[in-house]
């Protein structure tokens, strides 16, 4: 009689790690992220991009980013963000001078990725810690206009031969090199106080679904506070910030 396999212990271990159900209304648990929310944004060209977009969604959503910006009207392949888009602000905007004007209004500072155009390379890059951070798609890469704005142009390192990164592998490393710089001196997440009362822009109460202009509930706190409120206390000697650390 055959033996039935043995139970990889690895695969055992994984499927113990597997997330239960929150047993929580959306609305809630979209409340309870929003406290922990980092202040950079991402946004990225939807042309010619509809998988990727999908695997940005799912990428910045793992790494709490305040919104993600989405320019231009093409569809975009939603099954590829895995559910992750239910819990994330995506605004939609459509074409890049709505873009800029946002930035603009939002005093956010633009970081392009653009390998073709580059004033600096990632590990140099300054990467502000209220930054957005700007893909194109594969073909045409970064518009000029974009470029143009930007507050720094970086290029990601590459060793071999081909000519670039897929976008959406691209922005994960771009990302992790963004909260590495932040949390490798141990700084620390504590939630924002949760709100008790209708927010301050406009009139939607807290837990509600976003405005039709893409305004979401993460916005209870303007400008820099929801970030600060974020940090809470650390120990003492441990940076908050780390701008600028290498």
């Amino acid at each position: 009689m055959r033996r039935p396999p043995r139970p990889d212990p690895v695969l055992a271990t994984l499927g113990a790690m597997k997330v239960p159900p929150f047993g929580l209304p959306r609305p809630v648990i979209r409340e309870e992220l929003d406290r922990l929310r980092h202040p950079l944004r991402v946004a990225v060209d939807r042309a010619k991009n509809p998988f990727n977009i999908g695997a940005i969604v799912r990428t910045a959503h793992s790494f709490l980013v305040r919104e993600i910006l989405l320019v231009g009207t093409e569809p975009w392949y939603r099954r590829a963000a895995m559910g992750m888009q239910r819990y994330e602000h995506i605004v939609e905007l459509p074409d890049e001078e709505a873009l800029l004007a946002r930035a603009q209004e939002g005093g956010w500072p633009l970081v392009a990725f653009e390998k073709d155009h580059a004033t600096v390379g990632l590990w140099e890059a300054d990467l502000p810690e209220d930054a957005v951070l700007v893909f194109g798609n594969e073909d045409d890469g970064v518009s000029p206009r974009i470029l143009e704005a930007a507050h720094e142009v970086v290029a990601i390192p590459m060793y071999g031969i081909n000519h670039s990164y897929p976008v959406a592998v691209a922005a994960g490393m771009a990302l992790a090199v963004w909260a590495r710089r932040r949390y490798q001196a141990g700084r620390l997440v504590v939630p924002a106080p949760a709100p008790t009362r209708r927010d301050s822009i406009g009139s939607r109460s807290v837990g509600e679904p976003p405005s039709s202009d893409g305004v979401a509930s993460g916005d209870v706190i303007s400008g820099d506070g929801l970030a600060d409120a974020a940090l809470g206390d650390v120990p003492s000697g441990i940076s908050t910030r780390g701008r600028g650390s290498r």
